[in-house]
């Protein structure tokens, strides 16, 4: 990495600290409010003010209102004043190119800052200690010691972290990605450079520029030239919107070096001579003594050896008065060049060996810094380490939350979802039971109609006696339709027991017409069940239009078997069928219409949908010879138990 751009880099570490905007009228009005201000605080906090308005354009003019300030506050012991007091010191002192004193200053403020905030820990006093040590970072970083410079770098990023000082942070930001910059580390360097950006960007912030420059730094070292110049063109622009002369000296410089490597002399000169032009107006040495050497080197490249000369000299002044061992070995080398350049060889000699001994002080101290900063980039990547660890965690944690409360809130639904299928079914089964129910009370009176009517008739055509024997079977009948037809099954064997009493009434009615026969197979079991007079309407019907108007006897067979989870019911009798009983209907005066059919096919329907099984009728008409031979009615019902 080249020696002359790490000073230019260092140099930036002060400038994006500085706020460089200050004017005239705002001292002015300063100095007018002090004639009038009584109170010592009030005082103390106006020279403060007038001292930092000050640096950027009369530094000698900042220490002597910081002294008025430090003066009076530490007769009013007024300790924030005094803090205050000496960082605008120790800008002041970096500006003149005093690093002891800055370093002097900015230690004591650290120490009064520290006082307040054990007993004040608010916003101001700790922002007043991270500029104490943001301050001493940049004057560590211009003497080269970038283990010292991170140090407080990273002690200043805690504090205004804390506070939420996002102008400051990305300051910090800044000088943090010219450290690695100068450790040649330019990915994390452009890392930090563009963190900084982005903050500075969203603030509409002054320094935005002087990132912008030191981004265009790193390309132009990297050999990405293009991209160098894209970022120095942005800073330009932002450097005329105001009055960064500081900023604004760096960045020629920077256009300097570029316009250099593209052999453009004339543009490469220029920059750097209105670079020295405003670091001579700033007063400040350090980079004064860098654009001096930048036009040294354009002439010795040209062979104008004596006009280069001058330029060198002031240089190796400049850099021999503040101190800086970099520029003081290139400033030598330069020097013994140009001496051997114009036959000077005593004099070459000698600046040869300055040379050599600076560059010796300055690789024993890089040796010396190696070791500890290896230590400091070990511990600065294991705090690294640590807090993406910690980040990574809270992502997982936040994730799994998230997922927790999804899969809790989809659980809720479902469970929400089932009950209200579950209350859709309950009630959806109660209206079927109450249907059914309702079916029933029009199948009872249905019933007892063509009973009565049966008892009537047998009254008018048997006599007494035998109307009492039909009457004692007739009762046992309604004895048993009363206990069963209020629940929605009755067992099988009920069943067959009230068919067998309906049955012998029918028959003694109609004088023997018919016989009968019911049946059950071993396959039903004896915990079946089925709906009440299910079967029964089916039976009379098998009487009524099939047996009666038939010539001669005929005979009716009920069988109750099991197949496929089914309970088959099957009504068979001989009767004069389907088609001929109809057309009897038709024909006949005195019929009524029977109900039998249409309540039970929806019985089977509200079964259907209790059950959620199939329930089916199916009405056969006999034939055999191709002759009407009787009807025979199949139901088909899901297999139910009585519990």
């Amino acid at each position: 990495m080249s020696q002359k751009l790490r000073l230019i880099i260092f140099f930036l570490f002060f400038f994006t600290w500085q706020i460089s905007n200050a004017q005239n009228v705002q001292i002015d009005s300063l100095k007018r409010v002090l004639h009038y201000t009584k109170i010592d605080t009030s005082k103390i906090n106006q020279y403060n003010k007038i001292a930092n308005l000050y640096k950027e354009i009369n530094p000698d003019s900042t220490l002597f209102f910081a002294q008025k300030a430090a003066s009076l506050s530490l007769k009013s012991d007024f300790t924030f004043g005094l803090a205050e007091a000496y960082v605008n010191k120790g800008n002041a002192s970096i500006i003149l190119g005093n690093y002891p004193n800055a370093l002097q200053y900015f230690k004591k403020a650290q120490i009064e800052f520290k006082k307040i905030v054990e007993e004040d820990s608010g916003k101001k006093v700790k922002s007043g200690l991270a500029r104490a040590y943001a301050s001493s970072g940049v004057v560590y970083s211009e003497q080269s010691n970038q283990i010292l410079a991170l140090k407080n770098y990273e002690e200043a990023l805690k504090l205004y972290q804390k506070i939420d000082e996002q102008a400051s942070v990305s300051k910090i930001l800044n000088n943090i990605g010219i450290i690695y910059k100068s450790q040649q580390n330019y990915p994390k360097a452009l890392e930090y450079l563009k963190k900084a950006s982005k903050i500075q960007t969203a603030l509409g912030e002054q320094n935005a520029a002087v990132t912008l420059t030191n981004i265009g730094a790193i390309y132009f070292e990297t050999k990405q030239n293009k991209n160098a110049l894209i970022y120095y063109e942005k800073a330009k622009k932002l450097f005329e919107t105001n009055d960064n002369k500081r900023g604004f000296a760096l960045l020629c410089n920077c256009l300097g070096d570029y316009y250099k490597k593209e052999n453009d002399i004339n543009l490469a000169n220029e920059y750097y001579t209105k670079s020295l032009n405003l670091y001579e107006e700033l007063q400040n040495k350090f980079g004064a003594s860098l654009s001096l050497y930048n036009i040294a080197g354009l002439l010795q490249n040209q062979k104008k050896y004596n006009d280069a000369m001058p330029f060198a000299v002031k240089s190796l002044a400049y850099a021999k008065e503040i101190g800086v061992l970099d520029q003081t070995y290139h400033s030598e080398k330069l020097l013994s060049e140009l001496y051997e350049a114009l036959n000077d060889p005593k004099a070459a000699l000698e600046h040869y060996k300055n040379y050599v001994q600076a560059r010796d002080s300055i690789i024993n101290e890089t040796t010396s810094q190696k070791f500890a900063l290896a230590e400091v980039n070990y511990e600065y990547r294991k705090k690294e380490a640590l807090l993406s660890e910690k980040n990574k965690r809270q992502i997982q944690f936040i994730i799994f939350s998230i997922l927790g409360a999804l899969l809790l809130i989809a659980l809720i639904l479902v469970i929400y979802n089932r009950m209200q299928v579950k209350r859709q079914l309950t009630l959806k089964k109660e209206v079927a039971e109450y249907e059914q129910k309702a079916l029933h009370l029009q199948m009872n009176p249905h019933f007892v109609f063509n009973c009565l009517s049966s008892i009537s008739s047998f009254i008018v055509q048997n006599g007494t006696d035998s109307a009492l024997k039909y009457l004692s079977k007739f009762s046992k009948l309604m004895r048993l339709t009363l206990e069963y037809s209020k629940g929605s099954l009755i067992p099988i064997d009920k069943e067959i027991e009230s068919l067998q009493n309906y049955l012998e009434l029918e028959k003694l009615r109609f004088h023997d017409k018919f016989e009968f026969e019911i049946k059950s197979s071993e396959r039903v079991e004896f915990n079946m069940g089925l709906p009440p007079l299910l079967i029964q309407p089916f039976v009379e019907n098998a009487i009524l239009h099939g047996i009666v108007p038939k010539e001669g006897t005929g005979k009716i067979e009920v069988d109750f078997d099991v197949e496929n989870e089914k309970l088959i019911c099957t009504i068979t009798d001989d009767g004069i069928g389907l088609s001929e009983s109809k057309h009897l209907k038709e024909n006949s005066v005195t019929a009524h219409k029977s109900m039998a059919l249409g309540i039970t096919k929806k019985r089977l329907e509200i079964m259907e949908s209790i059950t959620s099984k199939s329930a089916q009728i199916e009405i056969i008409e006999l034939q055999s010879e191709n002759k009407k031979t009787g009807t025979k009615v199949v139901l088909r019902l899901p297999v139910q138990y009585i519990s």
